[in-house]
């Protein structure tokens, strides 16, 4: 084996010991959030001010998220239902993406965009100021006292802004179904009362919690490690957005395979 060979593998090796530290620290940062969850007191007041910020900073970029987005699944849809010669399932098929797919991704990729790289940064400048250590020294647990409430606010606001989509999505979707390609509004509105089915809204709003809590616990795990002061924070800040939207997309393959097989379609 030649030199050049032996530091590849070496780097290999490095690189996958890295990934499965990262991962049990992750893993251990949920394990602690769920437990602290149950210790009281509770801290509501940052947990209110925390859903209100992520709130504030993701609600006017969703909604106009949604609109464009309820457009390009109804536009693509009702063309590719058109060649087939099944205009009357327009509806039913543009909806269920937008309910099942579509509003939960959406979702969570601003919420750990703009949430997540917000609490992340938050997190990490505390850190290198050293009032995490002051907190601990003091006996403080910062998990309980700042994670879990931002974790918590994470998880409302983004099932409320699923809903949030989805409402806008479905209406943009009928907006340019029906004027722009010439649907019937009947036919539209009967489809999918027809496919939908109630498990569909709630995959969606489940969806939407498990990837509001993946996007908190990633957002606090990098935040709370830091490495070299500044610079650090910043580079922990782009590294939990990657890894969060890695994370949102494999658990939304997951997911949406486990429902597929527990709860059958309805027939029409």
């Amino acid at each position: 084996m030649t030199t050049a060979t032996q530091r590849g593998v070496a780097r290999l090796q490095k690189a996958g010991d890295g990934a499965l530290s990262q991962t049990g620290s992750i893993v251990q940062v949920f394990v602690d959030v769920a437990r602290q969850l149950f210790v009281r007191p509770f801290q509501w007041r940052e947990f209110i001010q925390q859903a209100w910020f992520i709130a504030s900073v993701t609600i006017l970029p969703t909604a106009l998220i949604a609109i464009p987005f309820g457009a390009i699944v109804s536009l693509q849809t009702g063309s590719l239902i058109k060649q087939l010669g099944a205009e009357s399932f327009t509806g039913a098929a543009s909806v269920l993406v937008v309910v099942q797919q579509g509003s939960p991704l959406v979702t969570s990729l601003l919420v750990a965009g703009a949430a997540g790289s917000a609490v992340a940064a938050d997190l990490g400048s505390r850190t290198i100021r050293e009032e995490i250590d002051a907190m601990e020294v003091l006996g403080i647990n910062p998990i309980q006292r700042l994670v879990v409430p931002r974790v918590l606010a994470m998880v409302l606001v983004a099932m409320l802004l699923n809903g949030l989509v989805a409402v806008v999505g479905i209406v943009g979707g009928y907006f340019f179904n029906v004027i722009v390609q010439g649907g019937t509004p009947g036919a539209y509105l009967a489809s999918f009362g027809a496919l939908a089915q109630l498990p569909d809204l709630y995959i969606s709003t489940f969806k939407a919690a498990i990837f509001g809590i993946i996007a908190g616990v990633i957002a606090a795990y990098k935040g709370l490690n830091p490495k070299g002061g500044p610079k650090g924070v910043g580079e922990a800040v782009n590294q939990s957005v990657v890894i969060t939207f890695l994370l949102l997309f494999f658990a939304n393959l997951i997911i949406t395979a486990v429902f597929l097989q527990i709860v059958p379609p309805k027939v029409g």
